[in-house]
């Protein structure tokens, strides 16, 4: 992972990493948790992979929001979820903001969880997703932080494991605004489409789709 500032002192360094890391292994940690406490189905779900025109694979996922926000924590953020969850408040740690979803594939079916990290310093800044689907295996994917026309940002997937520790590609992050009237509907949801290149080996049944 990327140094958040060049400017910060090496024990500011250090614990900001140290930070990340935890923010990682609790994903982890949340991960195997997922069998005994039921915040996402363990049925092993088709993974919907789609064929692009150069050979590789991509497949869509997303996170309605609010109802997917599991864990937000933000020093400046007044709404933590859940409510009362104590941010740290060390000074290195002001302007991190930490997320975790659950996320789901194109037939809304919940099938994994997603951490969202966002850190900012006056040189520097961050945005890292860690995606984890119990049946498949993990992502690690570095952000662009600005983002492109369109409102799309694009990061690189940095690492994977399991089904995807053989590939490499890009993933790009888009916020949809929900304009519907309907009663309980979402504010909008964040649409991850992952690309693939390599060899996508899936660890169960896929769909593909031409």
């Amino acid at each position: 992972m990327p140094d958040l500032a060049g400017e910060l002192i090496r024990g500011e360094t250090v614990l900001l990493k140290t930070f990340f890391l935890g923010i990682v292994l609790g994903l982890a940690a949340a991960a195997g948790a997922l069998y005994a406490i039921p915040v996402v189905d363990q049925v092993r779900e088709a993974s919907i992979v789609k064929v692009t025109p150069n050979g590789g694979n991509s497949e869509t996922f997303h996170i309605n929001v609010p109802m997917d926000r599991i864990v937000l924590g933000d020093a400046g953020q007044a709404g933590a979820v859940p409510p009362g969850l104590k941010w740290p408040t060390d000074e290195v740690l002001a302007n991190v903001r930490a997320e975790l979803f659950k996320i789901r594939n194109a037939r809304d079916a919940v099938v994994g969880v997603a951490v969202r990290a966002a850190a900012t310093s006056q040189e520097n800044s961050v945005i890292d997703w860690v995606l984890h689907l119990p049946a498949r295996g993990s992502l690690f994917v570095n952000m662009d932080v600005a983002p492109l026309e369109g409102g799309f940002r694009i990061g690189e997937i940095a690492s994977g494991s399991r089904e995807f520790a053989p590939l490499s590609g890009f993933m790009t992050e888009r916020w949809i605004q929900n304009d519907s009237n309907e009663e309980d509907a979402p504010a909008g949801r964040i649409e991850l489409s992952a690309t693939y290149v390599g060899q996508l080996d899936p660890l169960e049944t896929a769909e593909t789709v031409e």
